[in-house]
């Protein structure tokens, strides 16, 4: 019997992600793939980058947001850059979200969306998102919230290396609070033998947007030596 593709795969723990921990009442959870369109388009990504049963080397970002994932149901990937990089034609409103500009100028510069797709994995430390008085939420925004969701964070991380994925290094996206929240969970629990940090691509379009082209060298020199 065949490997279960790893497509397949994604594709069917997105569907199935749930919290079932009880959150501050101010707080609701940003499920992209409860939205029949969001969830066709995600599909439609996964069966065309992922359609296969290689290695793939994990990326980690904080959490969705409304704007990229939360819309397109792809990390860090906007309506436009869907489009645009993916190939996938969406009616969706067409607004830039700044992480997604960033980091699909750094795919560019890797060789292209199929072969950075056939190397790495997108995913997020918490894979569903969080929104708080009509405003994106970091899980380590709210004391006590990474406690609360653990149990999620622990059971979802596991499922995905359960696909084969790369366990000799992950990438960080972030080098504060999400770098310093993934180092002590690697270190309890052994995912990786390397948490690679990389400065995450919102701070770098908000601060450092004039040095743009030096972080995205940066991160080709980084990911090109993931061994």
């Amino acid at each position: 019997m065949s490997a279960l593709l790893l497509s397949d795969r994604i594709i069917q723990f997105n569907q199935h992600l749930s919290i079932s921990t009880r959150l501050p009442k101010d707080i609701q959870v940003l499920n992209p793939f409860q939205d029949p369109v969001t969830s066709y388009l995600s599909q439609l990504f996964y069966k065309k980058h992922y359609n296969d049963t290689k290695t793939r080397t994990m990326i980690l970002g904080i959490n969705p947001g409304r704007f990229g994932s939360g819309l397109t149901g792809v990390p860090f990937t906007d309506p436009i850059n869907l489009e645009k990089y993916c190939g996938i034609e969406n009616k969706l409103p067409k607004k830039q979200e700044i992480s997604s500009e960033f980091i699909y100028k750094m795919i560019d510069a890797f060789g292209g969306c199929d072969r950075f797709y056939q190397t790495f994995y997108f995913s997020s430390i918490s894979p569903l998102g969080f929104v708080k008085e009509g405003k994106n939420l970091n899980y380590y925004d709210v004391k006590g919230l990474p406690d609360k969701l653990m149990e999620f964070i622990h059971s979802s991380l596991t499922e995905q290396l359960s696909w084969g994925m790369n366990r000799e290094v992950v990438f960080c996206l972030g080098e504060g609070k999400n770098f310093a929240f993934l180092e002590e969970l690697n270190t309890k629990h052994k995912f990786f033998h390397r948490v690679v940090p990389l400065s995450h691509p919102r701070f770098i379009m908000q601060y450092k947007r004039k040095r743009v082209k030096d972080y995205v060298d940066e991160y080709v020199k980084k990911l090109e030596f993931r061994s």
